[in-house]
């Protein structure tokens, strides 16, 4: 079972593409299956979103920053966790919110997504960092 872990890099919150990566990872195996998607992580998750209109990214981080602020904000002072700053514990609810892993299905090498469907590393966190995603394909 062809298994990899990809390293993407992030400059802060936001939603990094890596579908090209999968896609290149699938293609390679030229096999069918279930790829599963698993980020390595307690502060970022996984979306697969639009990836035609960049206003989509734009409005769903609008969105999780309104859904959940930074620990600095006066609404958040229930938040105890603060040992990593003030987006830890929120990056941690946000990820709480969406998902850490996701499959797709795969044919003839491909990775069967919708017409304007990309995969993304969804960054929670303000800072950089460097984060593992395990791409795994099972027959």
């Amino acid at each position: 079972m062809p298994q990899t872990i990809l390293t993407l890099p992030t400059r802060g919150q936001g939603l990094y593409e890596f579908t090209d990566q999968a896609e290149a990872f699938v293609s390679a195996t030229g096999e069918e299956g279930l790829l599963t998607v698993f980020v390595r992580h307690t502060s970022c998750s996984l979306l697969i979103q639009e990836n035609a209109d960049p206003d989509v990214r734009t409005d769903l981080l609008s969105f999780f920053r309104r859904l959940v602020p930074p620990a600095s904000d006066p609404s958040m002072g229930w938040i105890v966790h603060r040992d990593e700053g003030l987006d830890d514990m929120p990056a941690h609810i946000k990820a709480a919110l969406t998902q850490v892993s996701i499959g797709i299905p795969v044919a003839r090498g491909r990775l069967m997504l919708g017409t304007w469907q990309g995969l993304y590393l969804f960054e929670h966190r303000d800072r950089p960092h460097r984060r593992e995603i395990v791409l795994h394909l099972s027959p």
